[in-house]
């Protein structure tokens, strides 16, 4: 362990991580998995964003907000995942204050921007679905531009005041976390110092950006419901909600982890082991950003169209 004097300048602390605590001896063997779905990540959103830019026919609003959702997943895997695996392969557990927190920060930014997205999406839904004919009109290129600088900004004001509330703490010796990445709680728990502050304004804030967003999307889902049983023809109603179905899917990929990581961390934390908490935690900036272009492919016939002709030409060419 590195020794730190009592209230040592945040600029002279290393931290610790320790990884998923208890599954030491099967580092090796937990790394090839993530290993594996960062690569698969980070290939496939980076094929996606590509191609909805280079192809005419995806310039639509759902495409433009898919290649932003795309961007972000590329981006949470990226700021994670290799110091996971440094850890887990490489014993590789030293990491700076200042790295600490510009780790903490981009992960709160990317996961904030992220539901920003997925609202974004939903209401786009609820366009097409409830006003199908307006639907050029109320989302122009003009819109969407606004809709995703709004999603960064948002973001940017809602977790900038993360780093002076960690930097504001003073920090006396402890410099061990339990994790394998560092998140705004993890390392203000370090602090010999109060921080009902950090925890007063992380509660505020999960509830009036993530969950303010959830809400928000279930009214959209529910208008969508509403106006589609209200279609007479039941092939209509399925096109219609088929049209939903992929960003269902990767809605509950990104809500349901985070939200039990978040109910587990400060309700179950006597009752789920921390090993699972923290195994959870890994997995999800790994497992949504993997699946998303997966789901979207598999359940939208013109990106599928894309992909095939986009590998026939590339066969014909070689």
């Amino acid at each position: 362990m590195v020794l730190i004097s009592n209230h040592t300048s945040p600029q002279d602390i290393w931290y610790i991580l320790i990884g998923i605590p208890g599954l030491e001896d099967l580092y090796t063997w937990i790394a090839i998995p993530i290993c594996s779905m960062y690569i698969v990540a980070v290939i496939g959103n980076v094929f996606l964003v590509f191609l909805i830019v280079t192809e005419h026919s995806l310039h639509e609003p759902m495409y433009f907000f898919l290649s932003m959702l795309a961007l972000a997943d590329v981006l949470l895997s990226t700021s994670t995942a290799p110091k996971m695996l440094a850890i887990f392969w490489f014993h590789s557990r030293m990491i700076s204050f200042g790295s600490c927190v510009s780790q903490m920060f981009f992960i709160h930014f990317i996961f904030v921007a992220e539901s920003a997205i997925l609202l974004a999406m939903a209401f786009d839904r609820y366009v097409a679905v409830c006003y199908p004919l307006r639907y050029t009109t109320i989302l122009t290129s003009s819109v969407i531009r606004k809709i995703g600088t709004a999603a960064v900004v948002r973001s940017f004001f809602i977790c900038c005041p993360f780093i002076f509330l960690v930097y504001r703490l003073l920090y006396c010796g402890r410099n061990i976390i339990p994790h394998s990445y560092c998140e705004h709680m993890g390392i203000a728990r370090l602090a010999c110092d109060d921080i009902k502050g950090n925890i007063i304004y992380g509660l505020t804030m999960a509830l009036l950006s993530t969950g303010l967003d959830v809400i928000l999307i279930i009214i959209s889902y529910t208008m969508i419901l509403c106006t589609v049983f209200q279609i007479p023809s039941w092939t209509a109603r399925y096109k219609a909600l088929n049209t939903c179905g992929s960003h269902i899917c990767v809605i509950l990929m990104f809500y349901t982890p985070a939200f039990f990581s978040f109910f587990a961390h400060r309700f179950g934390g006597k009752t789920i082991p921390r090993h699972i908490h923290t195994l959870v935690a890994n997995l999800y900036v790994v497992v949504p950003p993997m699946l998303n272009p997966i789901i979207y492919g598999v359940k939208t016939k013109q990106i599928q169209d894309r992909v095939i002709l986009f590998f026939s030409s590339m066969s014909m060419c070689c």
